[in-house]
């Protein structure tokens, strides 16, 4: 993936090298090579030991800053999904149980969903890991697509 970017971008990692790594806790652990080369999730190629393995919880980029955690920090029981097309229904009635995926070959998870000034509001039966803003969410009831949307 960093190849590509440098490929189609050569200017990229000049533009965003020596953002900050900060601890959750907001303390700074090192410096990394730009933003745009890491996804929420990624443990591997951090090239930053602190003693216990550290995912990306969070990216900044308009401070080109990535907040660093253990894997219990990933984990949320809530997102909201924005510019949302309805299939199934034209609004999903609120606390409805359906089923969210967030990611490809994701099995999905249990949640309820509710409408939330033009937004779906998703809560989770269980923790989900590294919901990724920007990312598309799709919901079904059983077999049947209801709806999508991107995760704000």
């Amino acid at each position: 993936y960093r190849s590509f970017l440098k490929y189609k971008l050569p200017e990229i990692e000049e533009k965003y090298n020596n953002g900050n790594f900060i601890s959750t806790d907001g303390k700074i652990l090192g410096k990394h090579k730009g933003f745009p080369f890491y996804t929420i999730g990624q443990r591997k190629g951090l090239e930053i030991a602190v003693g216990e393995p550290l995912y990306v919880n969070k990216i900044v980029p308009e401070t080109n800053t990535i907040v660093l955690g253990n894997k219990a920090d990933l984990m949320s029981k809530e997102m909201v999904v924005s510019k949302c097309n309805f299939v199934k229904y034209a609004q999903i009635p609120d606390g409805k149980e359906l089923m969210a995926k967030v990611r490809y070959k994701d099995k999905g998870t249990k949640c309820k969903v509710f409408n939330v000034n033009g937004n779906l509001k998703i809560e989770f039966s269980e923790l989900v890991s590294a919901i990724t803003p920007g990312q598309s969410a799709v919901i079904y009831e059983n077999n049947d697509l209801v709806a999508g949307g991107f995760i704000e």
